[in-house]
């Protein structure tokens, strides 16, 4: 458990913000699949030649499917997808996306691409979510992917320039793109919210301040204007003011939630092409 803690703690501070509403036992699980998450993005993130990294991937894929329990990792994510009745089609969703990583070289020509790609990689960890957060309507539980979806179209719009470092092009180096790209991520958070009703009481928070500030990093790329200051400004991140702000906020949003109905939902044409090419039925 600490381990895992101090994981969420160094490389997801906002959802480790947003973690301190959650029950301890409910932190854990997520941390479980946070670790197990983390490690796959980290194969194919990490330094040193494409071969190696394949066969890395490969090797814990298969130890995955084998059911290596010695590796603790493994043997935690496959508790808690046996408890928490998570269907292992999710699971080679993401394997499928830390795949397509990859390659020598990573190009995305249009936006249904980036939509599919932001599902496996971050719109199944949504999914996953949900049902460690005991989630049980079917239309919340896509929902729940919708803001994963966002949440990774958020990331790639702040990492363009590092993505491009490792020749992965997942939207234009340009700021228009990027402007694009987080309007584009607010239509899946806007489709998010209602569902979030639906999500037991005493996780419910949790749930909006990850959201509002995962949300927020958008509108701080936002505040540079320009490609230039982009470049220059590094990682982007909420600042401790703004994720204070953002929680507060949420209290708002908790409150609204009560007044609205949790089957609404945004019908954009990005959402409905999203749901067209993925069979979430067979998942959820």
């Amino acid at each position: 458990m600490d381990i895992n803690q101090s994981l969420i703690s160094k490389h997801a501070k906002s959802f480790s913000w947003a973690g301190f509403f959650l029950s301890k036992e409910t932190f854990s699980k997520c941390s479980v699949l946070y670790d197990f998450c983390r490690t796959i993005d980290d194969i194919a993130d990490e330094d040193g030649k494409l071969d190696a990294k394949k066969k890395k991937f490969l090797e814990f894929k298969s130890e995955f499917k084998n059911k290596n329990f010695s590796n603790n990792i493994i043997k935690n994510i496959h508790k808690l997808l046996e408890e928490e009745g998570i269907s292992h089609k999710i699971v080679n969703d993401l394997f499928d996306g830390i795949e397509s990583d990859l390659k020598n070289e990573v190009s995305f020509n249009n936006k249904k691409d980036l939509l599919i790609y932001s599902y496996q990689v971050a719109g199944t960890v949504g999914l996953m979510m949900a049902k460690i957060l005991k989630v049980k309507n079917q239309q919340s539980l896509r929902c729940a992917v919708d803001l994963g979806v966002a949440m990774q179209l958020t990331n790639i719009t702040r990492d363009v320039i590092e993505d491009k470092n490792r020749n992965r092009t997942y939207i234009k180096p340009d700021f228009n793109s990027i402007r694009e790209t987080i309007s584009l991520a607010d239509t899946f958070y806007q489709s998010s919210f209602p569902a979030i009703k639906n999500i037991p009481i005493f996780s419910r928070f949790a749930i909006l301040v990850a959201r509002r500030i995962y949300k927020r990093i958008g509108y701080e790329i936002l505040f540079k204007k320009n490609i230039e200051t982009y470049n220059s400004a590094g990682k982007i991140y909420v600042s401790v003011l703004g994720k204070a702000v953002e929680t507060f906020l949420s209290f708002f949003d908790l409150i609204k939630l009560f007044f609205i109905n949790s089957s609404e939902q945004e019908k954009q044409n990005e959402h409905i092409m999203l749901h067209k090419e993925i069979n979430l039925d067979e998942k959820i």
